[in-house]
């Protein structure tokens, strides 16, 4: 950690003179500010820390022209902490004011630049997009350009809120990927938001993160299909009631890829036309069963190449066989109203087969147990309140008010605290306010 700044000389603010010997009313207030003044090369992760002794905080402002910079203090109101890594490369100013037991008050300021990520790390949001209405299974999938070594870094700087809590967890997929699941769907017309504080958070060794991301989306309706090999039908429900039963053709089977996966999927994206073509599997013209076609009204299930999608040539082998390489055939009209239905997220389930879908296998994630899920990440928890009416807010002043939280440690949320940003002013000065809180298609192969 930087070195403590103590204030040097301590003088009141705005004290009258006055005649005679001063009588001492109690010892005066100190302060303490880490990152110390003058710091020049600080970790982006080193906290910000004011505290007060023989007094209580009064204010802490903040300026930078990097991201806001939130925090909590103690039930005593002596000290305040930073919340969330700071960002590389950037300049910081602290001012801290503290009332004494004398009745006075005193400020201390401490000035430090922040140590540049020269090597940084990416993330990446692959689903679902910003302000998208998803299914109820939909999950947060992140993916990182460097392999994270520092995970618990990692998953302390991550942020999920909805409108209506639910438990959740993440879980790691390798080094590079990590997935939000919740234990059991998201109810519907739930909004939620996603916020990943990665700037400044040490994810390997001199590995540090460039910036920080936020994502809003909603549930939209509770929609799912069940699609059965063994009676050829596909069943679609929408808020727990039947809308559609489809006649299908999956998978020939014989051999592995034109064996439909079973288990737990979700529709992940859609298109009008997609090109299927045998030889992206290693079967190029001149091979037996080589195809090349259009598809239309294509929803995909998997990454493994799997669409339910428009079939007019396999019509009357649906509802009674499986003739297809590995994907859903619809008639096209089914197809049509299948398309237009789904969103992304929607569970789809397949049954009877004897090929499992793997739980890496596109957003196959339903595919492992509660348990199973939790085997590969953090604890659970429990979703933050989001409070789909926008938060109070004023711009600060000199004497904006801590208050303290009933915890006795830092703690930005929910209970109130104070949390200052600063933006360049038309001359290029950074001014500080401050904030009162209450409380893409991935590439896939594809079968036919």
């Amino acid at each position: 950690m930087a070195g403590i700044a103590l204030s040097a000389t301590l003088l009141s603010a705005g004290a009258a003179c006055t005649g005679g010997d001063r009588k001492d009313t109690g010892p005066l207030a100190r302060l303490a500010i880490s990152p110390g003044n003058g710091g020049a090369k600080v970790a982006p992760d080193s906290p910000i820390i004011v505290q007060a002794f023989d007094g209580t905080l009064q204010d802490v402002t903040i300026t930078t022209k990097g991201n806001k910079v939130e925090g909590g203090q103690t039930a005593g109101g002596t000290r305040w902490q930073s919340r969330w890594t700071l960002d590389p490369g950037t300049k910081y100013q602290v001012v801290a004011t503290a009332l004494g037991r004398d009745g006075k008050t005193r400020s201390v300021t401490s000035n430090f630049t922040t140590l540049k990520a020269d090597n940084p790390i990416a993330t990446r949001i692959e689903a679902p997009a910003d302000h998208e209405k998803v299914g109820v299974g939909m999950p947060i999938v992140l993916h990182f350009s460097k392999d994270v070594q520092n995970k618990k870094a990692v998953e302390k700087a991550l942020v999920v809120r909805s409108t209506k809590p639910v438990m959740g967890a993440w879980h790691w997929f390798g080094p590079q990927d990590l997935v939000f699941r919740t234990k059991e769907h998201w109810p519907r017309h739930t909004k939620v938001e996603f916020l990943a504080h990665m700037s400044g958070v040490r994810a390997a060794k001199n590995v540090f993160g460039a910036r920080n991301l936020d994502l809003k989306f909603e549930i939209g309706e509770q929609q799912s299909s069940v699609a059965g090999e063994d009676d050829h039908q596909m069943v679609v429900s929408k808020n727990g009631k039947t809308v559609r039963t489809i006649p299908i053709s999956m998978g020939r089977g014989g051999i592995t890829k034109y064996t439909t996966t079973n288990g737990n999927h979700l529709t992940m994206d859609k298109a009008q036309a997609v090109l299927m073509d045998s030889s992206t599997v290693g079967c190029g013209p001149g091979c037996p069963g080589y195809y090349r076609e259009m598809v239309y009204w294509a929803v995909r299930i998997s990454n493994s190449g799997e669409y339910a999608h428009s079939a007019p040539w396999s019509v009357g082998s649906q509802g009674n066989s499986n003739v297809s390489h590995g994907c859903v055939n619809m008639s096209p009209s089914n197809a049509i109203w299948f398309y237009n239905f789904s969103q992304r997220g929607d569970p789809y389930k397949i049954t009877g087969t004897d090929r499992e879908l793997e739980p890496d296998n596109g957003w196959g994630y339903w595919q492992l147990s509660w348990p199973g899920w939790l085997k590969g990440g953090p604890r659970p928890f429990t979703t933050d309140r989001l409070f789909s009416a926008p938060s109070a807010s004023a711009t600060a002043t000199p004497s904006t008010s801590l208050t303290p939280s009933p915890s006795g440690t830092p703690s930005p949320s929910p209970s109130p605290s104070v949390s200052v940003s600063a933006r360049p002013s038309a001359s290029g000065t950074p001014t500080a306010t401050a904030t009162v809180r209450t409380p893409a298609v991935t590439s896939v192969t594809p079968t036919r």
